[in-house]
């Protein structure tokens, strides 16, 4: 029997999407992935996600840009530059060292820098990110804040999720997996990012099983 292929996941936070994936993988949702998660990867020390991991035997990695800047002002812009780009390299060193066969972003909230993706690339590893926000919609931060205000304007109707490819235009990746979602003006914010985070959960399960297809058909050419 082949081994199973390997993923990689990178959080910041609570990590329920992280969840959803435990559960697809461990056969506690459907579809289930056939994969294994080798290790998840946390920008945030205290990110409940890790304690997910830890409680599903996940090996855990804590990457804390915070300790990069450590003793270096806010107004030293050269320095901190020079370190943001020492974190991603040092991240894409980390990912190198595991091998993944997919790197799956999970409410991680800093961009990777073409130092973080270059190396990754040059190693065939394929990214792929959920975003809060339709294609083209709310490139960025706060995505579901920003689509619900447009939403209670009139301004557009529909909201949704993504699943996409990394690239290094942050949310600008061909996108693998949309889920449109109605905007209601009588919701308020809270109901629709309930509604939005229900969506992420069925989104990243099914935008990880495209990628890990892809990748065995690769394996098989």
């Amino acid at each position: 029997m082949a081994p199973k292929l390997q993923i990689l996941v990178l959080i910041s936070g609570s990590g329920t999407n992280l969840q959803a994936l435990i559960d697809s993988v461990a056969g506690k949702s459907s579809p289930q992935i056939d994969a294994q998660i080798a290790s998840v990867i946390s920008s945030s020390p205290t990110a409940y996600g890790l304690t997910r991991a830890r409680n599903a035997d996940i090996p855990t990695i804590v990457h804390d840009l915070q300790q990069y800047y450590k003793d270096i002002p806010k107004d030293d812009k050269d320095r901190r530059k020079q370190m943001r780009k020492t974190f991603n390299v040092d991240l894409a060193q980390k990912v190198l060292n595991i091998a993944p066969d997919l790197i799956v972003c999970a409410g991680w909230m800093l961009i990777l820098s073409p130092s973080f993706l270059n190396p990754i690339s040059a190693k065939g590893i394929p990214i792929i990110n959920l975003h809060p926000a339709l294609p083209g919609q709310f490139d960025g931060i706060n995505a579901i804040e920003r689509a619900w205000e447009a939403g209670q304007r009139g301004v557009i109707t529909k909201g949704g999720v993504m699943i996409h490819r990394v690239i290094k235009e942050v949310d600008q990746g061909e996108p693998l997996v949309v889920k449109e979602l109605e905007l209601k003006k009588e919701e308020d914010l809270e109901e629709y990012e309930d509604r939005v985070h229900a969506a992420e959960h069925i989104a990243i399960v099914e935008g990880t099983i495209l990628a890990l297809n892809e990748v065995n058909n690769r394996k098989l050419r």
